[in-house]
């Protein structure tokens, strides 16, 4: 779930200067566009820049990176750090900075990390670099992906001849991709020098002529996963592209001065003042090329398959300010109506609404408009009955509407000194406060709304404890996203089965109706798939949720999130498959929660954390 930021200016830093004021156009597009998509990447940040016009013996790719969610603000203070010391004439003058100043370039990535490996550290944090002293054969690269196949890639590297220093889909991405774009150099030298070109005739013609194209179809094929790479070349040409299932996301901007790419639409929409309309998204499998000369073009690298994009990061990665990820998560909100209206047996009048976490607010306010149409529909039926009502009658009933609070209030941040204390359970329940006299006890239900239930850690060991204190009829959590049952090997970290607060339930439900076999039979026909490829294996994890209905399921997690000094009732209702699809109809990737994925490797992984669970191997992934 990380997030890119790519820039390629299309004329000289003096262009800017002149008309913006400024030769650091693209360094501030590029902080804004990161800036702006901060919410990809709290662990780590880092930015490159490729210079052009370069002389022989002068460094022409600069590189920053720092760990941290503050890792934005310290990579551009590093960047700054050089022009402290600039006169006012060096500082207005385009073409020294050009000449002589690092960061002053045309070509720019910049990235924000999210680990789905649980590994740390700066040398983890993009952007890449594979230096070489021939600028075509320099590469930089950054991205939002997870392979689900690395032993493969890995096994594929070390035939021809490599030594991978690191086992990581990143490094193994960056040596693959450079040695195809070796390949194509060779080739392209081969070929350039049999036709009897000198070699300062050569380096210019295969600069001219590198096929990124081919480079990255060579590459990719060997890929089984979610992925938007980004890729600079020291040269000057650049690349985006994305896996053929659509599953990573990746819009880009192209006008006659720039060119920019981003993981979200909006933040090119705000940071470039651009219309909705103007920016395209990069078809699954498709490539966007930008050559040393600016000039750009589409070429496809493999056929789209079956397009699964991901529905977690409309439910809740992304940002909301996208024109169609607000409206979806209103109707993820709004289709909960039934269930809620179900859960409280009708009981509107008495029952108050609210939302925890913030990332919940937008499907708060579509849960609130469902609400508030059913009782919209209850004031006609009742005016409409023919009763006649006194004033104060009709007063009540037009008056009615659904009753919304702010309910509890993310009071301090779990410190790591704390988080690692024996005593953490106690301090957690203190994250949030809660706003006492927001209703009525013993007689108001309490509806509270969040995008997803994991693990369900926080629920128990803090918000469920802290309503509870104010003593309502009920308190029913909803989530406005299904039961998270599967490991996402494509995105978000979430590859222990045992974590999953939906897989404790049902294994819990398997084991008190006396179906431990169903566990074992499990275990016994994915243990038989081990070491074949990956292309043969099923996932036979759903075997385990097939025994039980949603309702049965939910109905376990609640008993299991509840505290034991709770006395109040506890509901929990999840969005159902059918309504997430018809929320986001365009985003059908929905492997963690109905387990269909939509590449070999992830079959493979499932079956693998499914073995590890039932063999107690928990610090596997």
């Amino acid at each position: 779930m990380c997030g890119i930021a790519y820039v390629r200016l299309r004329k000289p830093l003096k262009y800017y200067y002149d008309k913006y004021g400024t030769w650091k156009y693209g360094l501030e597009k590029l902080y804004l566009l990161m800036e702006k998509q901060h919410n990809r990447g709290q662990e780590g940040a880092g930015l490159a820049c490729v210079k052009l016009h370069s002389n022989p013996g002068n460094e022409y790719i600069f590189r920053e990176r720092a760990e941290g969610s503050s890792a934005i603000d310290k990579i551009f203070e590093d960047v700054y750090k050089n022009y402290k010391d600039l006169t006012d004439a060096q500082w207005n003058d385009p073409e020294f900075a050009q000449n002589n100043l690092p960061f002053a370039g045309e070509m720019y990535l910049g990235h924000l990390r999210y680990s789905t490996t649980g590994k740390h550290g700066i040398s983890y944090v993009h952007p890449f670099l594979r230096r070489s002293n021939w600028k075509d054969r320099t590469l930089v690269l950054a991205g939002n992906f997870n392979l689900t196949n690395v032993d493969e890639v890995f096994a594929n590297l070390t035939r021809i001849g490599q030594h991978p220093r690191d086992m990581g889909d990143t490094i193994l991405m960056l040596e693959t991709i450079g040695h195809q774009l070796d390949m194509e150099v060779q080739r392209k030298f081969n070929k350039y020098d049999a036709e009897g070109k000198s070699y300062e005739e050569i380096s210019a013609l295969i600069e001219d002529n590198i096929d990124l194209g081919e480079v990255i179809r060579r590459s990719e094929n060997g890929f089984d996963g979610g992925y938007c790479i980004c890729g600079m070349v020291g040269h000057g040409d650049s690349f985006i592209f994305r896996d053929p299932n659509g599953i990573r996301p990746a819009f880009y901007y192209c006008d006659d001065e720039i060119i920019v790419a981003a993981s979200e639409r909006p933040v090119i929409q705000t940071v470039m003042n651009v219309k909705l309309e103007d920016i395209q998204e990069l078809e699954p499998g498709q490539a966007l090329i930008i050559k040393k000369n600016a000039e750009y073009h589409l070429e496809r690298i493999r056929p789209a398959g079956e397009i699964k994009k991901c529905s977690f990061e409309r439910i809740y990665f992304s940002r909301g300010s996208d024109k169609d990820i607000y409206n979806e998560r209103k109707k993820l909100g709004e289709l909960l109506t039934d269930q809620i209206i179900k859960s409280v047996d009708g009981d509107l009048y008495n029952s108050v609404f609210s939302f925890i976490p913030n990332t919940a607010e937008v499907a708060f306010y579509g849960m609130m408009h469902g609400i508030e149409q059913v009782m919209i529909e209850e004031k006609k039926k009742a005016i409409l009955s023919g009763n006649k009502f006194t004033d104060i009658e009709l007063n009540k009933i037009l008056s009615a509407r659904p009753r919304q609070e702010k309910i509890a209030i993310k009071d301090i941040k779990m410190r790591t000194f704390i988080a690692q204390d024996k005593n953490r359970n106690d301090m957690a329940a203190h994250v949030y406060d809660i706003t006492y006299g927001s209703i009525h006890p013993k007689t108001d239900n309490l509806i509270v709304i969040d995008d997803s239930i994991v693990r369900g850690t926080t629920l128990k060991q803090s918000i469920i404890k802290i309503l509870n204190r104010l003593e309502p009829k009920k308190i029913i959590i909803v989530s406005s996203s299904p039961q998270v049952r599967y490991p996402d090997c494509y995105g978000i970290d979430m590859s222990r089965m045992g974590e999953f607060i939906a897989f404790k339930a049902a294994i819990s439900l398997l084991k008190k109706n006396g179906k431990q076999s169903i566990i074992d039979d499990v275990y016994k026909k994915s243990k038989a798939q081990v070491g074949k490829p990956k292309e043969e294996y099923v996932n036979y994890v759903k075997e385990i949720y097939a025994q039980f209905s949603d309702e049965e399921i939910s109905k376990e997690i609640a008993l299991m999130l509840t505290p034991s000094d709770v006395t109040t009732p506890v509901e929990i209702i999840y969005q159902s498959l059918d309504n997430l699809h018809v929320a986001c109809p365009n985003h059908s990737g929905d492997w963690y929660f109905s387990g269909d994925y939509p590449t070999p490797g992830g079959n493979r992984l499932v079956t693998h954390a499914f073995i590890n669970f039932y063999e107690g191997n928990f610090d596997k992934r």
